[in-house]
């Protein structure tokens, strides 16, 4: 190998390590962020006693309505735990969360919802949360969401039925279409005569 190719090896091999050094430098610098835990979406989450609540928000129509809290709860005791959720005005629902396992609000029925949301979709509310298992409470901070997001549109509380919406049967029928039958025959009472 004569000078002029040892100087062109030279010159690859260094810039070859600026490239190296230059792509696993930022790795050097900044933080991983695998390695930090977060809530990866509009819930928040947080751990009391053996509880672990993930993805928590509540889903309302307004400030002085119903919301319907929504997320999981994971129970790593070896005992049942209840869960209590303390809103604004008083208040408050309960989540039963079984042994070893945990419970989808998503899904419970019944669902989890508070009387009172006491803050603006789009805001964040100040919760109080208890579980009985180990009597341990905190205060926890959870965001309101509001139908605006299509996903969550399935989640707004319905309003529980008056006796006023209920249906009641009518004694009524509506006339049928010229040539069908009526839906419902009525006995005669002239029936046999």
């Amino acid at each position: 190998m004569n000078r002029g190719q040892r100087g062109k090896l030279a010159m690859a091999t260094a810039a070859l390590g600026i490239g190296l050094l230059s792509v696993t430098g930022c790795g050097y610098i900044n933080p991983q962020q695998t390695s930090t835990q977060y809530s990866a979406s509009d819930g928040t989450r947080t751990d009391l006693g053996p509880l672990q609540l993930r993805n928590f928000l509540i889903v309302s129509d307004g400030e002085n309505k119903p919301g319907r809290v929504i997320g999981a709860v994971y129970n790593s005791s070896s005992s049942d735990v209840k869960l209590t959720i303390s809103g604004a005005g008083g208040s408050q629902t309960q989540v039963p969360v079984k042994k070893n396992s945990y419970t989808l609000l998503n899904d419970s029925t019944p669902e989890a919802i508070l009387s009172d949301t006491g803050a603006k979709p789009g805001s964040v509310l100040e919760v109080t949360i208890f579980e009985d298992g180990t009597s341990q409470k905190a205060k926890f901070k959870v965001p309101v969401m509001d139908s605006t997001i299509v996903d969550y549109k399935k989640y707004l509380p319905t309003p529980e039925p008056t006796s006023s919406s209920t249906a009641t049967p009518s004694s009524t029928t509506s006339p049928a279409a010229p040539g069908t039958a009526t839906g419902t025959a009525t006995p005669s009472s002239t029936a046999g005569h």
